[in-house]
């Protein structure tokens, strides 16, 4: 018996669309820590880190020469990573700034002496949340960084869970790594302090951690949920859930190329979720024989193989249009297109448009736009990819508008006239008098 599920695209139950709702022990645990912060400030966040983490500093922002030191350690040491790591970051900033092209400011005269105007502008303060629990998650400094950097962010500080300074001393650290790469990314503030007090911290400021306007980035449960508690006192990214890829491809595609994109995201998490849609058969079989012979021998086989097996699945379709109507329907965080060049990819290309991120041809591998393609791998899930993108320069901008009229010009005098007229009707006496006191 396979690992993975084969079905039918008729066979699908109606939740294979639906978000994905897990159980949820973590709302009251996590207003209390937020309560705690704001009460306590950075009292709080001392005993918290005792309590939860693996290191207690006696202050909790880095010191730049230990941000230096570990990236000269880096360098030292492991040459190849630090090299991948600033190319990923040259590609990153590149992408987010040709973002922030798209976003123009202007003013249009829209009636004779009436002029309407948007600006763009960025976030005074970002703060970046970066996970260092299993895989302490190097590439996410820079997908957090590279955007409010772009986007022109007057101070981007970063919080990331402490670990024990390597000198023995209680002094502030966190994984070298993570250390690393925000100083070669070019962050300003690190702080040593994580979970969902750290989140508490951004949002609401403490005597050490500045107060922010947008928290970005991934983390656990407790760091989600309190991401989705401080909503509206500081702008977030995104509510993001575990991750999930979803592959289209047909009989031109290399079965051991799908399963192994297959294991990248299975390898994530138990609850993480990989699909295939094909309308061939054999592709399918040989992609289920291929997923348990790479499942022999990959280090992390414990956790993809609990993920395929419980979330994964192998949907057969009549057709190629049918998978992408399935796609779109399923709006995932991932979608593969593993077909030739050719008119029938084209074709997937235009059908498809509920989607993160989307990867065309059998050379583009999703895991190439998780580390080192420009792209950001901050991304929507669970089906939020229907009415959101990922993580932007867009998330660190305001676009606000601007008026400017003549006094006396058409525009200014029909504008005011039409203002009274619906103060009246709306029983707002003084918009009606402070549109014509102006006639």
């Amino acid at each position: 018996m396979s690992i993975i599920k084969i079905i039918p695209a008729k066979d699908l139950s109606s939740d294979f669309f639906e978000p994905r709702a897990f159980a949820d022990d973590t709302a009251g645990i996590v207003s209390n820590i937020i309560n705690r912060v704001r009460q306590g400030g950075d009292d709080a966040l001392y005993e918290l880190s005792a309590r939860f983490d693996s290191a207690t500093p006696v202050r909790l922002e880095v010191d730049s020469q230990d941000l230096a030191q570990a990236a000269d350690n880096l360098r030292k040491k492991q040459s190849e990573l630090y090299d991948a790591l600033c190319y990923s970051r040259d590609l990153a900033l590149r992408f987010a700034r040709r973002q922030k092209q798209c976003f123009s400011d202007f003013e249009e005269e829209l009636e004779p002496g009436l002029f309407t105007g948007q600006r763009t502008i960025a976030v005074d303060r970002a703060g970046l949340y970066v996970p260092a629990g299993r895989f302490p998650l190097l590439s996410t400094v820079i997908m957090t960084s590279a955007p409010a950097l772009a986007a022109g962010c007057g101070e981007v500080v970063l919080c990331t869970p402490p670990r024990p300074h390597p000198d023995g001393s209680k002094n502030p650290y966190g994984d070298e790594g993570i250390l690393a790469a925000a100083c070669l990314c070019g962050v300003h503030r690190v702080f040593a302090c994580g979970g969902a007090q750290s989140i508490a911290a951004m949002a609401y400021g403490t005597e050490s951690i500045p107060r922010c306007d947008v928290i970005v980035g991934p983390g656990n449960k407790f760091v989600a949920e309190a991401k989705r508690q401080v909503y509206g006192t500081v702008g977030i990214d995104m509510l993001a859930g575990p991750t999930e890829v979803f592959i289209i491809a047909d009989g031109t595609a290399h079965p051991d190329w799908v399963a192994a994109d297959m294991l990248a995201q299975a390898e994530h998490d138990p609850d993480a979720q990989a699909v295939l849609a094909t309308p061939d058969e054999n592709f399918a079989l040989a992609v289920a024989a291929e997923l348990e012979q790479q499942l022999k021998n990959l280090a992390t086989r414990e956790t993809a193989s609990q993920s395929i097996g419980r979330n994964g699945c192998i949907i057969i379709t009549k057709d190629l249009e049918e998978a992408a109507g399935l796609a779109n329907k399923k709006a995932p965080e991932h979608l593969e297109l593993a077909l030739n060049e050719g008119a029938e990819l084209k074709k997937l290309e235009a059908l498809v448009h509920n989607y993160g991120s989307l990867f065309i041809g059998h050379g583009s591998a999703e895991v190439l736009g998780d580390y080192a393609a420009g792209l950001n791998h901050t991304l929507p899930t669970s089906t939020s990819a229907r009415f959101t993108g990922g993580l932007s320069v867009r998330c660190f901008l305001k676009t606000v508008t601007t008026l400017r009229t003549v006094p006396g010009s058409t525009g200014q005098i029909r504008s005011a006239s039409a203002a009274g007229f619906l103060g009246d009707a709306e029983g707002l006496a003084a918009h009606a008098a402070a549109a014509r006191i102006r006639l």
